[in-house]
This record gives structure tokens, sequence and C-alpha cells, in this order.
């Protein structure tokens, strides 16, 4: 073997171990980037109303499963019929989010600092958990399989989708 072929045998295996720790860490940095958005949503906006954004998800969850007309969304382009389905959840998660915020009293809830930790990750985790069931998100994105294995389970969607109501159980006072 020459110092050439030496040399174009640790480059490919240097540039394959760099993408595939960037792929991974890509992955993750979207849970991360959804665990710091709920964390600044409940710190800046307050409890009550982060408590009334996760239940939210969960009547918005019970209504899209129920929507009559998702035959009507578009299925192609996969970026476009993810889009589709992801706007309507999001719609339906906001109107409840406002009736929910009307109910809900901050006054009355006290989530510590650890707790609001816990609840901004199984936040993050839930809802990527169900892109990963109920949105066609792998025909758009690949993710890795450490990613995969959290999350592509029906086994984990389970505890993924009770986590937030389990942790509100739990940590919410």
């Amino acid at each position: 073997m020459t110092a050439t072929e030496g040399l174009a045998k640790v480059s490919a295996l240097a540039t394959h171990t760099a993408l595939t720790v960037w792929n991974g860490a890509s992955d993750f940095l979207i849970v991360l980037v959804l665990f710091g958005l709920f964390f600044l949503f409940a710190y800046y906006v307050g409890r009550g109303p982060f408590v009334a954004l996760l239940l939210s998800f969960y009547s918005a969850y019970a209504f899209y499963a129920m929507f009559p007309y998702l035959s009507y969304l578009p299925t192609a382009p996969a970026l476009t019929a993810l889009l589709a389905q992801v706007g309507l959840y999001a719609a339906f998660a906001l109107v409840f989010y406002i009736i929910l915020r009307r109910v809900v009293v901050s006054d009355f809830l006290y989530i510590g600092i650890f707790g609001l930790t816990i609840l901004s990750f199984i936040g993050a985790g839930f809802l990527l958990a169900l892109a990963y069931h109920v949105f066609p998100v792998a025909s758009v994105y690949h993710f890795t399989p450490a990613v995969n294995l959290l999350f592509a389970s029906k086994t984990y969607f389970l505890w993924w989708f009770s986590a937030p109501a389990v942790g509100l159980f739990f940590l919410a006072r």
C-alpha cells in the first residue's frame, strides 16, 4: 500500500465518521431544540400556559385521529403531505390551547425547575414520537438508528405518548 492509498483510506474513514457523528448529533439536536422551546415557553410565559400546551396536544390528537376529511389532504409530494398533516394537527392544537389556557390558571399551579426540565424533555419526546407514528416524517427525513431505537417502536410510542400526562400528574402541584 502506498502512502497515497493509506491517506485516502484514512480520509474516507474520517469523513464517514464525521458524517455519522454529525447525523446523530443533528437528530438529537431536534430533540434539544424542542426541549429548549418548551422550557423557554414555560419559563417566560408561565407554568399554566405550559400545562395547557401539553394538554392541548392530547386533545388535538383525539380530533386529528377522528377527523373525517384526512383523505382530502394532499398525499404527494411527501413534504407537502407532511406539512398538510402537521398543519392540521397544529391548528387543532392551537384551538385547544386557547380553550385550555382559559381554564388552566397558574395561580394554583407549581412546577419547579427540575419538574419543568423533565416535562419539557418528555414533551419534546412526545412530539417526536407523534411525528414517527402519526405523520409521514419517514418519507421526508431519515433519522439515525439511535433515534429510531427510542421512537420507532410502537411499544415506546405508548410510553412517550403517556409520559407528559404521567409527568404532569406527579410534577404539577
